[in-house]
């Protein structure tokens, strides 16, 4: 397929015989009417007005050979002589030479190819270089960018050399340093597609390299095989080509066009949904989810543990594994609080476990056991163990939904840092980690003491303002629940109010449910379902 071209700045016309070195026809000459001579070690330069100017002296280090086919690699005696591909002698060992120059297309520096595929340089590399083949290149609308100068000429070659076709100039570890020396230049072509190896190092280097583009710009063009020579020496020219026409436009990870979008909207959502344990709570956010994070947020000794423990539990009876990360209670307390549900009696207290015979008590806790794990810790700990600790228990013990009481506990011990920015990073990392693992996430966070003279200790009431320490915690969760008790007042210290604070899921927010504690039972119940309960023992008693 024919390319139309295009103007560009000193577009080349012709080649000519030098008047120095007497090249027949290495000398370069240009619309605007400046020449200058590509000959290796020839300094001679005419500019517009036909004035002669000697801009550098020769570069000491720089190697003379010969143009010929490379047939083990199947490029042709032409090929190289349009790049100036040279082979040579180099400290007694033959070596391939391929020639750079600087932004005055002076040669300056030699990339040397060593049969065991060494390379090495001679000349300098101080000054910025023009990419491989810049100076040999034609005008069209397309440019390709290829890895290194045997791919570069490969792909030239199955265009008869026609088309512009360049070489970063040492290889990816300065593909981009290479691409922003040359961006102007690179710049002027409506499409440049990056064709680098076919390997992880190279797509994500050509990936690097678009993104200094401007958008729409860049493609990359994925080969069947390694690189576009191996395909040449297979025979296999034809699909190099068909690659290079076909490379999609590149986007950044992550950006999609509505266009692409019709399957993503007709998709079935995978997402499992449970019910809370509280009938009015799932009124309002209709139950919760995986890939979501759920912040119960209160002041101490509201009840926010508790609340969280009857969802632990209330998962658990319904065959979901749960990780319960507690900080600020140790594993016997744990799981003492999830079977004290299952047995409708506090055990953590001493006197009531000791009336419970020790069968009932083993089969509430095998009711338990089966589907909860722990993490034995106390205090605070860094943020990376924490979350490498939660993906150990989804990953390697299959939970799909983790408890973690209290977020600020992770930082409170840790010395000489930055509680809002620790915080914030934390939030960032586990906002991170459930959108990998795709968990849900039900996260304790303490709030800051309100202004005024009421403390939430004393029913103030909560609100995404008060949570401690980082707004992250509001802005990277889905839900965010306030928990509000009065402990001080004697008639109705035993119940909570449960407030929606932010709903992302349905957006419905205000009180969600009121919750009763009963002492004797040890649990934390909506008073709906309390009364349904006191209904139904009155009728089985009567």
């Amino acid at each position: 397929m024919a390319l139309n071209l295009i103007k560009q700045e000193s577009k080349y016309l012709r080649k000519e015989s030098c008047p120095k070195c007497k090249s027949k026809n290495n000398l370069a000459r240009y619309d605007d009417g400046h020449a200058h001579c590509f000959t290796d070690g020839c300094d001679y330069y005419e500019k517009a007005n036909g004035e002669v100017k000697q801009i550098k002296k020769k570069i000491s280090g720089l190697i003379d050979g010969e143009i010929k086919a490379l047939n083990k690699r199947h490029i042709t005696q032409e090929t190289c002589k349009h790049f100036n591909y040279k082979v040579g002698t180099h400290n007694g060992s033959t070596v391939h030479i391929a020639t750079f120059f600087n932004k005055d297309d002076l040669a300056v520096a030699q990339h040397l190819r060593f049969p065991n595929k060494n390379f090495s340089w001679v000349g300098t590399t101080k000054e910025k270089l023009k990419l491989f083949g810049q100076t040999s290149g034609r005008d069209s609308r397309m440019l390709v960018i290829t890895e290194g100068e045997i791919d570069c000429m490969s792909i030239s070659q199955l265009w008869n050399n026609k088309y512009s076709v360049v070489s970063i100039n040492s290889g990816v570890a300065g593909a981009e340093k290479d691409i922003k020396n040359n961006i102007e230049w690179i710049e002027k072509f409506e499409t440049v597609v990056f064709c680098f190896d076919n390997d992880e190092v190279g797509l994500s280097s050509a990936k690097k390299c678009a993104s200094l583009l401007r958008p729409n710009k860049a493609k990359i063009a994925k080969l069947p095989m390694k690189d576009a020579n191996d395909m040449l020496v297979a025979g296999r020219g034809g699909e190099v080509i068909d690659a290079i026409w076909q490379a999609p436009v590149f986007r950044p990870d992550g950006i999609i066009l509505g266009e692409d979008t019709w399957e993503l909207l007709k998709e079935e959502d995978n997402v499992s949904t449970v019910q809370y344990p509280f009938e009015q709570l799932n009124t309002k956010t209709a139950g919760l989810r995986l890939g979501e994070i759920v912040v119960f947020c209160g002041g101490s000794g509201i009840g926010k543990s508790q609340v969280c423990r009857e969802i632990a539990y209330h998962l658990i009876k319904n065959d979901e594994p749960v990780a319960y990360i507690a900080l600020e209670e140790n594993v016997k307390r744990s799981i003492r609080g999830l079977v004290s549900l299952e047995l409708n009696k506090p055990i953590h207290l001493e006197d009531v476990r000791k009336e419970i015979p020790e069968d009932k008590l083993r089969k509430a806790w095998e009711a338990i056991s089966s589907k909860a794990m722990f993490y034995d810790h106390w205090g605070s700990l860094e943020s990376d163990n924490l979350i490498n600790r939660i993906r150990y228990l989804v990953r390697g013990c299959g939970c799909r939904w983790v408890i973690l009481d209290h977020l600020s506990i992770v930082v409170s011990g840790l010395e000489n840092i930055d509680e809002r920015r620790t915080i914030d990073n934390t939030m960032t990392a586990l906002r991170s980690l459930v959108e990998e693992l795709n968990i849900g996430l039900i996260l304790v966070s303490h709030l800051k003491r309100p202004d005024g003279n009421k403390g939430h200790e004393e029913g103030v009431t909560t609100s995404l303002s008060q949570l401690r320490g980082s707004h992250a915690i509001a802005q990277l969760s889905d839900i965010c629940i306030g928990i509000e008790r009065n402990i001080q007042d004697n008639e109705n210290s035993n119940y909570v109010t449960v407030r929606v604070l932010k709903n992302r899921f349905t957006g419905d927010c205000g009180v969600a449910s009121i919750l009763s504690y009963n002492k004797d039972t040890g649990r934390l119940l909506d008073c709906d379902n309390l009364f349904e309960e006191d209904n139904d023992r009155q009728a089985n008693t009567g």
